[in-house]
């Protein structure tokens, strides 16, 4: 679950922390500095949803949130407003944590279904915005300029720069509260993400040109054009295995914490091979439509692998049986990036060329809304990075019987890239900006 950036009452927790007690950990002016009795009076001013958020921001909080009464006494009053009985039972401490949990994906998913959305858009890069990411409250982009800045999500400012070992293109990258993995045409690289320190790059040359990449440690695995995935030990550079994955290049790859690897390819099929042998288990394909693949995106929880096509179709696929559960064209472009919220099994946002943001139906394919920018206003900037351009504008639900073709292209700026956190999304349109989606609860 995306997590709160930490900031409350003045005070910040920095990204990733999770340390107490040493004077480096916690400076003065840190919110991990603070007692647990007070953390706890400024934890009973928020509400459930917000609590579930902390909650997810380090250990510390995590265990002080489910330990102490702030839940029970929000679920007692939760409970006293739903019902007037007076007899009703306050749950174990591993129901009520689930419970919350469970209400948090549901205001979630409320919150897509919505009729507005507000739309912060700044100035990220001096060219165009390939990738983002976003973990944690921090979003990472990488743009042409061949620099990768991570933002934090609450105030949208830069908070630290990477820069590529030998300038090459960034074409694939992902990240978490250590770590920046990144893939240029033929190296591996990490840099670590607090300091912005390159700490790793592997040889030149040990592949051919790179498309896509994904990593669980401490390998990564590289979709390459001759059809192949290479697995390589992140912190030696060895490659470990050549797995054979298609005879076309591998557009799209997504892997498993059990060890699988999904390759998606040009021809419009998906490899299935497990990562640590080298072993193709299956493939698996659309019933109808054999255009390319661009993109997968794996939910840990149902077992389903979705993908997005040039032709416009949504697949999914039951990895109990590696056939397809449904597949639906939801627009006449290309899918260029679809993304759930780890921990949500009933929404799936999917962005293209045609610049609608589609908001799906997990389990049966149907499109729950549709999102464009409002054409009141006009995206321009200054050139400076230190103090980007940035501009609030919203965004309108359109109906499902209004045709894409009728809406102006000023309203629908390609989608190249987006991923989605807790009742929000940011998007990548190819362009010098990032979007950042802000949804409410449907009333």
């Amino acid at each position: 679950m995306e997590s709160s950036s930490g900031k409350i009452a003045g005070f910040t927790a920095s990204p990733g922390s999770g340390k107490r007690g040493s004077s480096s950990a916690a400076s003065p002016f840190s919110i991990h500095s603070l007692s647990a009795d007070l953390l706890c009076i400024i934890f009973s001013r928020l509400d459930s949803l917000e609590l579930v958020r902390c909650a997810a921001v380090c250990k510390p909080w995590n265990k002080l949130i489910y330990s102490s009464t702030l839940l029970r006494d929000l679920y007692d009053k939760i409970r006293l407003c739903s019902s007037s009985s007076s007899n009703l039972s306050v749950p174990v401490e591993a129901s009520m944590k689930r419970y919350f949990e469970n209400l948090a994906m549901e205001q979630h998913r409320l919150s897509f279904l919505g009729s507005s959305a507000d739309v912060h858009q700044w100035r990220g890069h001096s060219l165009r915005i390939a990738l983002c990411r976003m973990k944690r409250g921090l979003i990472l982009s990488g743009a042409e300029d061949k620099v990768m800045r991570l933002w934090s999500v609450e105030r949208c400012k830069c908070l630290k720069e990477y820069f590529n070992f030998n300038k090459n293109t960034i074409v694939d990258y992902d990240f978490d509260e250590n770590k920046i993995v990144g893939l240029t045409d033929s190296q591996i690289c990490i840099w670590a993400l607090k300091s912005g320190k390159g700490i790793f790059r592997s040889h030149e040359g040990i592949f051919t040109r790179g498309i896509c990449m994904g990593y669980i440690d401490p390998e990564a695995v590289v979709g390459c054009d001759d059809g192949s995935a290479r697995v390589f030990d992140m912190y030696s550079g060895r490659c470990t295995r050549i797995i054979r994955m298609h005879g076309a290049p591998v557009s799209c790859l997504a892997l498993t914490e059990d060890q699988l690897v999904f390759g998606g390819s040009n021809f419009g099929t998906v490899t299935v091979a497990d990562f640590s042998t080298g072993e193709q288990l299956a493939s698996m394909k659309s019933s109808f439509s054999h255009t390319g693949m661009k993109s997968l995106c794996f939910s840990t929880h149902s077992h389903l692998l979705y993908g997005g096509s040039t032709s416009g179709y949504v697949h999914c696929w039951d990895l109990r049986t590696f056939r397809p559960l449904w597949e639906t064209r939801v627009s006449p472009n290309v899918i260029y990036s679809i993304h759930h919220l780890a921990c949500d099994s009933s929404t799936l946002a999917v962005g293209g060329l045609d610049g609608i943001l589609r908001i799906l139906n997990q389990n049966t394919g149907e499109t729950l809304s549709r999102f464009i920018l409002n054409p009141s206003t006009k995206l321009d900037g200054s050139n400076s990075t230190s103090s980007p351009f940035k501009m609030n504008i919203k965004a309108k639900a359109i109906s499902s019987d209004i045709e894409i073709h009728n809406i102006p292209r000023s309203q629908r700026h390609p989608i190249t890239c987006l991923a989605v956190g807790l009742k929000k999304i940011v998007t990548a349109h190819n362009e010098k900006y990032l979007s950042l989606w802000r949804f409410h609860q449907s009333l």
